[in-house]
């Protein structure tokens, strides 16, 4: 775990309706984890196959965390780790694109919004059909006017939301 409330962590429960819901389609994909924490997101991606993970989070500690979980997984071989701020790291994955973006913010600061936005915005990183994800508290959710994204399902687990989006791509 990271020190502090700098993170949101992601229950068991969580974490496993969600790679329940996407299934095998989580082989060899590229994967985001916007907002790491802990990283368990992405590095449970990497441990069901996923080709390669981006981890970011700005917080030093996360980023230790982040590194020491991967050694301790055997992992570290398909990650990415980069230690930066998130939107920041949208406007620079120019040459990369991602199947998944999962974003989990630290909660109550509209940085979900922000970022799903900007994803928006500017689709470049997304494959056709990518899933953007978002991980909030359901307290937090408002429906926004989305331009390149569709909202295709939202899922409720105690005082996690999972609000799943699509980029249908041309």
């Amino acid at each position: 775990m990271v020190p502090g409330d700098s993170t949101r962590p992601v229950s068991d429960r969580v974490k496993e309706a969600f790679f329940n819901i996407i299934g095998p389609d989580i082989q060899d994909a590229v994967f985001l984890d916007l907002f790491a924490g802990t990283g368990s997101v992405g590095i449970e991606a990497l441990s069901r196959g996923a080709a390669e993970v981006v981890l970011v989070d700005r917080d030093r500690q996360a980023i230790r965390t982040i590194e020491q979980n991967l050694i301790n997984t055997n992992l570290k071989e398909n990650a990415v780790v980069l230690n930066r701020d998130a939107f920041k790291s949208l406007g620079q994955f120019k040459d990369k694109r991602f199947d998944y973006v999962y974003i989990a913010p630290p909660q109550y600061i509209g940085l979900w919004k922000q970022a799903l936005l900007a994803l928006d915005q500017k689709p470049d990183c997304l494959y056709p059909d990518a899933m953007v994800i978002i991980q909030i508290h359901p307290r937090e959710f408002e429906e926004l006017e989305l331009q390149a994204l569709n909202k295709i399902d939202k899922r409720k687990y105690g005082n996690t939301l999972l609000v799943f989006y699509e980029y249908p791509g041309t």
